[in-house]
């Protein structure tokens, strides 16, 4: 168990403190709490990797459960945003429905002895909705048009890195075997 896979544990450890903090309305400040434990995720999400990549950490462990924990972090915070009314719900039904389709892939690429990492389309989804989320938690009302923008971007890119996933993915998810 490597630094850069316990980073990736933590996350996940971070995942329920975040849904504590974002459904409690009785601790005054619950929801700045909730946002800064978003950020902190966040920040080790981009670490992680970083430290993998420079000091050769990279594991199939890593490659498997980073995006698993980005997936936890980030439905967790758009089912709670769309629980509040901030998001609507067509955008988390899409963004979920990727997800669960993705992992149905990457577990049928492994049981075809194939580890599927994330494609730039995918880190660059996660990337959008983190930063979309991360604005809509800031609730700052002058950055509603920034907010239209990352929650459109965060479609987008959402359906495109699910077509590449497919695309690139087609011969390790093979139902032939």
């Amino acid at each position: 168990m490597n630094l850069a896979n316990k980073l990736t544990l933590f996350r996940v450890f971070l995942v329920p403190v975040f849904l504590f903090f974002m459904l409690t309305d009785f601790i005054p400040g619950s929801r700045l709490i909730a946002f800064i434990v978003f950020l902190v995720a966040t920040a080790t999400d981009k670490l992680d990797g970083t430290i993998a990549k420079k000091y050769d950490m990279v594991t199939n462990f890593g490659k498997f459960m980073d995006p698993i924990a980005d997936k936890l972090l980030v439905c967790s915070a758009l089912i709670c945003l769309t629980a509040n009314g901030e998001i609507p719900v067509w955008v988390t039904v899409i963004i979920i429905a990727r997800e669960f389709a993705v992992s149905g892939i990457r577990l049928v690429a492994s049981d075809n002895g194939v580890t599927i990492a994330a494609s730039w389309w995918g880190k660059s989804k996660t990337v959008s909705q983190m930063a979309m989320i991360i604005v809509i938690l800031a609730n700052i009302s002058c950055l509603s048009v920034v907010q239209t923008v990352l929650v459109y971007a965060s479609v987008i890119l959402t359906v495109i890195s699910a077509v590449d996933y497919i695309i690139k993915n087609k011969k390790a998810i093979s139902f032939d075997k």
